[in-house]
């Protein structure tokens, strides 16, 4: 076994066991993050300050397994793509509402309220994807989500900053958002569903539909040469790795 493997095996075990403050440090310790261990108590995450995680009690666990998520990107480690993919993998099974397998998340992908956020299996995030998961994202299977695409499902009264409404995202299987996009809130991207580059997606995109723009019109439909599904080849890296 590899000293690569034998790293993750300890993250995983530690994980399952599930996280604590001594969990914490023995995997700070293992990606050499050096950190003064005496404040894990009293820390605070920026998502203990947004209502919606206080509306869904979130726990001591998942604040330190959102931590260790977002350390991972502070240290060299993130580098280390054969550490760095499978390491997301185990704490996402933990960190979300649900999460399939084989899902690919690159560096500085960031997430606000993780209970909120379910993924189904073979699903990819490129660099920088923002997920603002208080209203709910829902993405199905074989997904791709490309560099700084942002997702949004709240807003606040012009009125009353206070006052805010929260909207579910849904991306079902085979859809594709390309890079630096942004899907506003209550927009449901059908199956096979595209999105090019640099839109602002307001409305719901059909199933097989090309978007484009600012707002995003439908352009035509996707080419798929009669292919659906897995015939449509959702493979994200060189051979299909970490893609059973």
């Amino acid at each position: 076994m590899s000293k690569i493997d034998e790293l993750l095996n300890e993250v995983e075990v530690i994980v399952k066991q599930g996280i604590n403050k001594e969990g914490v440090i023995e995997i700070l310790n293992s990606l050499k993050c050096y950190f003064p261990y005496e404040i894990l108590d009293e820390m605070k995450l920026y998502g203990d300050y947004l209502p919606k995680n206080n509306e869904l009690e979130f726990s001591e666990e998942k604040r330190y397994l959102h931590f260790l998520w977002d350390v991972l990107d502070k240290s060299p480690m993130c580098l280390i793509a054969n550490f760095a993919i499978p390491y997301r993998q185990i704490l996402a099974k933990k960190l979300f509402k649900s999460c399939g397998k084989n899902f690919i998340a690159e560096e500085n992908v960031r997430f606000n309220v993780p209970d909120n956020i379910e993924i189904g299996d073979n699903v990819f995030m490129n660099k920088g994807a923002f997920l603002d998961s208080k209203g709910g994202i829902t993405i199905g299977n074989s997904v791709g989500i490309g560099e700084g695409v942002t997702i949004f499902t709240h807003s606040h009264e012009e009125h009353e900053h206070e006052l805010r409404t929260y909207a579910k995202v849904v991306i079902k299987d085979y859809a594709k958002i390309y890079s630096n996009s942004t899907i506003l809130p209550g927009v449901t991207i059908e199956k096979q569903g595209i999105v090019a580059a640099s839109s602002l997606v307001g409305k719901n995109v059909e199933k097989n539909e090309l978007v484009a723009g600012i707002p995003a019109k439908a352009m035509r439909e996707r080419k798929t040469l009669d292919r659906n599904q897995e015939e449509l080849k959702h493979i994200w890296l060189h051979n299909g790795e970490f893609q059973d």
